[in-house]
């Protein structure tokens, strides 16, 4: 993911970060964590657990700290003030990079069995969790309800992301999340009287797809994804944890989102619905309505004197009518609607049809440039009527929209 280099500015300055390193094989990350922290202005006073220290000693931590490393609940030295509560409440966030399947575990059910545990219960600080761990243990039945359990309990998140795992030959969701997303939503939630989405989960999707007919043809469209690309920033600068679900598009990562790229609708739909639940859905990806009912394993030749083969078609899920009536359905659902022809009317009957809270409706006929362009006019369509936006840039419909669903939240 590209994120840009830090500046002169230290926005973390005077900030007193706890952070609690768990048993993982990423612990090894919280070592650039620590100095990116500090670089932006941040003390950092690290609580190690004891699988932690399997993977990272204590003096390495130490030593890019600068300060004590608190590993032991019974420290006759560190407790002598009752020092897990001093810990707990002397700061301005706690941040928990990796967390662990375990230690997530202990916090959704009160457990206080160690130092790091006893720190996280007796906290009354803004807490935000790093996941990381295998994908199956990550999609565990178990360890989604403590996430859940977490979240409703005010905990915010930050990633994991998907990739391949430190064990060989298995990728998937549960990577933990690079040290300059994390320190990007410390900043967000340290900042979060100006963010009012902070703490809120959205999901967007962004771009077109490809469906194959052959291992080199397919079937697709002119979008470049840049206003997908554009609303999971606009929601990222306002506070809201974003997964973004990309088709093939040539542009670059947006900076704090947690991307995952697909290639077909089907795939889509899966990464859609392994990111809920949600508060916020913004399905905006113009994903090709058919697919080859049966694409071939081979590339298609032409035969001399023969016309075309047959290309037999078949529907491919509608993911925003999906989302619009799932039973985990977010609180807020915009879709899009990529027209040539009666706009408006297209529109109300889309908003109807897939369960939408807001459909942005927008005229794409060759003429006005808008697919695969970098502006958009776009009108607003609700139970309550229509508004029609000027020509703006796409960055500029992002922001207006992403004020639109904040102002609905809160």
């Amino acid at each position: 993911m590209r994120l840009t280099s830090p500046g002169p500015a230290m926005p973390l300055a005077g900030k007193r970060i706890l952070l609690v390193i768990s048993g993982g094989i990423a612990a090894y990350k919280s070592l650039d964590l620590i100095r990116r922290l500090r670089e932006r202005g941040a003390e950092v006073r690290p609580v190690m657990t004891a699988g932690a220290q399997e993977f990272v000693t204590p003096l390495a931590v130490g030593a890019l700290s600068s300060g004590h490393v608190y590993t032991d609940l019974f420290s006759r030295e560190d407790e002598q003030d009752v020092g897990h509560i001093r810990l707990a409440r002397d700061c301005d966030l706690v941040l928990v990079a990796p967390a662990t399947a375990d230690l997530m575990a202990k916090m959704a059910n009160g457990l206080a069995g160690d130092l790091a545990s006893a720190v996280l219960i007796a906290t009354d600080r803004p807490v935000l969790l790093a996941p990381a761990m295998n994908p199956k243990m990550w999609a565990n039945p178990a360890t989604r309800r403590n996430v859940e359990t977490l979240r409703a309990d005010g905990h915010a998140f930050i990633g994991p992301n998907a990739g391949e795992m430190a064990e060989g030959g298995e990728a998937g969701l549960g990577r933990m999340a690079e040290p300059l997303e994390i320190v990007a939503a410390v900043e967000r939630l340290i900042d979060g009287g100006a963010k009012p989405l902070a703490g809120r989960r959205a999901v967007v999707t962004s771009g077109p797809t490809h469906e194959p007919i052959d291992p080199v043809r397919y079937i697709a469209n002119r979008s470049s994804g840049r206003q997908g690309h554009a609303i999971a920033a606009a929601l990222t600068r306002l506070g809201a944890d974003v997964t973004l679900v990309s088709g093939p598009v040539t542009l670059p990562d947006p900076p704090g989102v947690n991307v995952v790229r697909v290639e077909r609708a089907e795939e889509m739909l899966q990464a859609v619905l392994s990111a809920l639940p949600a508060d916020i859905a913004v399905m905006v990806a113009a994903v090709a309505d058919w697919r080859a009912a049966a694409p071939n394993a081979e590339k298609i030749k032409k035969q001399p004197g023969e016309g075309p083969p047959p290309l037999m078609l078949t529907e491919n899920p509608d993911i925003l009518k999906t989302v619009g009536h799932h039973a985990d359905r977010p609180k807020i659902v915009v879709g899009f609607a990529a027209e040539t022809q009666d706009v408006e009317k297209n529109g109300r009957v889309k908003l109807k049809k897939k369960g939408a809270d807001l459909i942005v409706a927008n005229d794409v006929s060759p003429e006005t440039g808008i697919m695969g362009g970098t502006r958009n006019s776009v009108k607003l369509i609700t139970e309550a009527g229509i508004t029609a936006w000027p020509d703006l840039s796409k960055d500029e419909v992002a922001g207006r929209l992403a004020g639109w669903i904040a102002e609905r939240l809160t």
